[in-house]
């Protein structure tokens, strides 16, 4: 069998089917997505794959780039910044932080007027800041989109701002999400904040799950002309966190509420289960060629997998390897996949890695065993 790179593995998911009463209290939105970022599955999806004007939700991505700028000392939360007349350019019906001409700001100041109150200006200041042109920064944030394996997904600006070749769809939006917590966890908390000021002027966060349900702690709305309302929401509930993605409500109101209903099903419905912990042995592997016969292998975090309530029995689990497994194998090269079962459905396949590295043993070794394979 031909195994992917481990930096390029995915799971394969197949959508759990849910009885007619369960999908009848689904939102009624054209366009949503469900995902549990522990164990990498979609849950539930409506239309997740069709290309739509993703809006303010464009500064996911704007938000993920400027963080990985931050990460490598490209620039500073504290490095200040003078807006340039290209970045404050009006456009019709845009949030914006009215920053001033000629006035400095802050990398954080932005960060919050951007992720705080979706402002386009701020987050064109951003893009020049890391990438010195809007232009260049979206080919970054297109990079990313590659390295992602968002598949819907490109990116004209940085803004949000509506243009051709602009798009983004459910289904990757929230996988966004999920890797902008993943990757920058620490930024979470910027996510959460109601509110924000600047030059003494108040900047409200226009998503209303921060004040109606406790567990949610971001990420970002926005509203498209002819598509309507939108929001990708995450929720903490005890140890387990969702994420929701709601795409053309007919207003904000409806977009809260399907939002809110998503994710109260997935907390309600589904379930959470440890199948390994770190690097915990699932089998051990013959190796030929090698310097030792047997390896051990797992996962390289813990893994879990998502059900519906009350489903565990039906689960089932099938291990296929690589076989025969040559030297070297490095630590972390995926060695086999891992197929889960459903009620003899194909549920979820996992990646199963090598827990050590096993480097080629001398000639002679090789040779024994070059022997033992012909006569196996």
């Amino acid at each position: 069998m031909g195994f992917i790179p481990m930096k390029y593995a995915a799971l394969l998911i197949a959508f759990i089917w849910l009885p007619a009463a369960a999908a009848a209290a689904l939102p009624s939105a054209p366009h949503y997505a469900l995902y549990d970022p522990a164990s990498a599955q979609m849950l539930l999806a409506k239309n997740a794959d069709a290309r739509i004007a993703p809006g303010a939700l464009t500064q996911l991505m704007t938000a993920y780039v400027v963080f990985g700028a931050l990460r490598d000392g490209d620039i500073t939360l504290h490095r200040e910044l003078i807006p340039t007349q290209y970045a404050l350019r009006p456009q019709q019906k845009e949030p914006r932080m009215l920053l001033q001409s000629g006035v400095a700001v802050t990398v954080d100041e932005l960060l919050q007027g951007m992720i705080v109150q979706s402002a386009r200006d701020a987050a064109r200041v951003l893009a020049e800041a890391v990438a010195h042109h809007e232009l260049a920064f979206a080919d970054r944030m297109n990079t990313e989109v590659a390295r992602l394996g968002l598949r819907d997904t490109r990116f004209a600006n940085a803004s949000g701002a509506d243009e051709a070749g602009h798009y983004s769809s459910a289904r990757d939006l929230v996988l966004l999400a999920a890797a902008l917590l993943r990757d920058f966890p620490d930024q979470l908390p910027r996510y959460a904040r109601r509110r924000a000021s600047h030059n003494g002027i108040e900047l409200y966060n226009p998503n209303r799950l921060l004040w109606l349900d406790p567990y949610v702690d971001g990420l970002q709305t926005a509203q498209v002309d002819g598509l309507g309302f939108s929001v990708a929401a995450s929720a903490r509930r005890g140890q387990r966190r969702l994420l929701a993605v709601v795409i053309g409500a007919a207003s904000s109101g409806q977009r809260d509420s399907e939002a809110q209903r998503l994710l109260n099903h997935g907390f309600r419905e589904f379930e959470s289960l440890l199948l390994y912990r770190q690097k915990q042995a699932v089998k051990a592997l013959r190796v030929w060629k090698g310097t030792r016969d047997r390896l051990d292998i797992g996962f390289a975090t813990d893994r879990y997998v998502t059900l519906p309530l009350g489903a565990r029995e039906q689960l089932s689990a099938r291990l296929e390897t690589a076989e025969p497994l040559l030297a070297p194998v490095h630590a972390g090269q995926q060695v086999g996949i891992l197929h889960l079962a459903l009620d003899g459905q194909p549920l979820l396949d996992v990646p199963v890695v090598a827990l050590q590295s096993v480097p080629l043993a001398n000639v002679f070794a090789r040779g024994v065993d070059a022997m033992r394979l012909w006569f196996r």
